[in-house]
């Protein structure tokens, strides 16, 4: 189903919401740029649906975010609500995330990423929630519903920045079981300014104390701008890349220092693991510019505030960031005076890459490293994930697919990608790609991404997995659908 336009301005979004009016959603069926492939529905009658999880061919768990219902689909009808939360909507809150247990089928174990409310009840008030209200809990599964079992963490949920609007943005939500059967759990910097942001003296400085709630350590309150990588109780492996410096520190900023895998990200909607390589691949969102696509390996950090994009293209970043020009009637060419933040402007960013280098705050162990796959302006990407199947032919086993987050990029893109032998770095055909930068003209343009489009009219692409059947499934967050591409039968004998 549609959505209509008023709700545009509050879905997901990967940048500050503009001063003009998003565009109408167009009446347009999803197509796919490959003529041997094909898309259908897989689900229906959903309200802001935005992950899912498998419980059988035909049949799975689909969270809307708005409601903060578990719906169970069975061959593509909504079936029964498994549970219902009450969840905070406002801005990018909500029910956000679903993993199973790699043992689920035994244990019953599911978890879930969600922003509470104060009022114990559906909210879209942006202060009905408490500062830590971005939460992980377990559940367990009977069979058919669910039931609370314990909490894993509660994370940041809201920004309250003088002279601004209270924000709620930013809070991450992907959860996902890697191969080593940990639980990885990504959240943004939800408008915070402190070491895991780089920001080793937080937003204003040596010896000036951060205007909110502590920090910059990682408290509890400040543990944003990261990926965890958690055991099944909510405690940390021995395995992760922190836990010794963590220990040694002690406190509950050494604590949650031995929970951090990565850090260093302003925001994500899409965290997936190479079938082949077992690598955790993360999309993170630019504000306006540099969107990026990383392989995150243990003690990774992205580089944010200092850095978005390749460090050699720093000055397009800082220009970027600070230019400021009246709108003008066409939206697209419209620049913004970014990072969404009066507590450290974009005019501090670096003037040369040895200097944005310079600045990052490396954790004992952590290791920088540029984007694999990065847009010179914001294309807002979402929801990732690996084709694990051959389905779709051998030529796309194995590759990454991308939604988007946002309309204005061929009213939601599906893009693929393929990655080189070795499984570290996007393999591209087109010369101009070369430098794994896509030089697009502004937000929400396609040029030096052609060749990477995969399907048109998606809308927002909230997540991308493989299915029982080995088909690529689609959340489609504004459409309120689940989308398969398949390959028609006339084709399957063709590998």
């Amino acid at each position: 189903m549609r959505r209509p336009l008023q709700f545009l301005a509050v879905v997901l979004g990967a940048v500050v919401a503009t001063a003009f009016l998003l565009p109408a959603r167009a009446e347009a069926a999803p197509s796919l740029v490959d003529p041997d492939l094909a898309v259908r529905t897989a689900a229906s009658g959903l309200v802001t649906p935005i992950s899912i999880a498998f419980l059988g061919r035909n049949d799975m768990l689909v969270l809307e975010k708005d409601t903060g219902k578990v719906q169970r689909v069975v061959n593509g009808t909504v079936q029964s609500t498994v549970l219902d939360l009450p969840v905070n909507r406002a801005s990018e809150r909500g029910l956000l995330g679903i993993a199973l247990d790699p043992h689920f089928f035994v244990n019953g174990r599911l978890f879930l990423y969600w922003t509470e409310t104060l009022s114990a009840t559906d909210s879209d008030d942006l202060a009905d929630v408490p500062l830590l209200g971005n939460r992980v809990d377990r559940f367990y599964w009977n069979g058919s519903t669910l039931s609370f079992d314990r909490n894993i963490i509660k994370l940041r949920a809201f920004q309250a920045d003088a002279g601004q609007p209270l924000r709620g943005n930013h809070d991450g939500g992907v959860l996902r079981f890697g191969p080593d059967k940990k639980l990885y759990v990504v959240i943004g910097d939800n408008g915070r300014r402190g070491q895991t942001q780089n920001l080793v003296n937080g937003p204003f400085g040596p010896g000036i104390p951060d205007d909110q709630f502590g920090g910059p350590q990682p408290d509890d309150a400040h543990l944003t701008g990261v990926i965890l990588r958690l055991n099944d109780d909510g405690t940390a492996p021995r395995s992760n890349p922190f836990f010794r410096v963590g220990g040694e520190m002690g406190g509950q900023v050494g604590a949650n220092l031995q929970k951090i895998f990565a850090y260093g990200l302003r925001n994500s909607f899409g965290m997936a693991f190479d079938p082949k390589s077992g690598d955790l691949w993360e999309q993170e969102n630019g504000d306006d510019s540099f969107t990026e696509l990383n392989r995150a390996l243990p003690g990774f950090n992205s580089g944010w505030v200092q850095i978005m994009g390749p460090p050699e293209r720093i000055a397009q970043f800082k220009a970027i960031e600070t230019t400021v020009t009246p709108s003008p009637p066409d939206p697209f060419a419209a620049t913004y005076f970014g990072l969404q933040q009066i507590r450290w402007l974009p005019t501090n960013i670096a003037d040369t890459p040895a200097e944005a280098l310079s600045r990052l705050f490396l954790l004992p162990g952590a290791h920088y490293s540029a984007p694999e796959f990065s847009w010179k302006f914001e294309v807002a990407p979402a929801g990732i994930g690996f084709l694990e199947s051959k389905a779709l032919g051998s030529k796309y086993r194995n590759d990454l697919f991308v939604g988007e987050s946002r309309l204005f990029l061929e009213n939601g893109a599906l893009l693929h990608f393929n990655l080189t032998g070795n499984r570290r770095a996007i393999d591209v055909d087109d010369p101009r790609l070369e430098d794994r930068v896509a030089d697009n003209l502004h937000k929400w343009e396609i040029t030096e991404s052609e060749t990477l489009l995969f399907g048109r009219n998606f809308g927002i692409g909230t997540d991308v997995q493989t299915g029982p059947n080995g088909n690529l499934y689609v959340v489609s967050l504004t459409d309120g659908v689940v989308y398969e591409v398949f390959r028609p039968r006339k084709h399957e004998d063709e590998d």
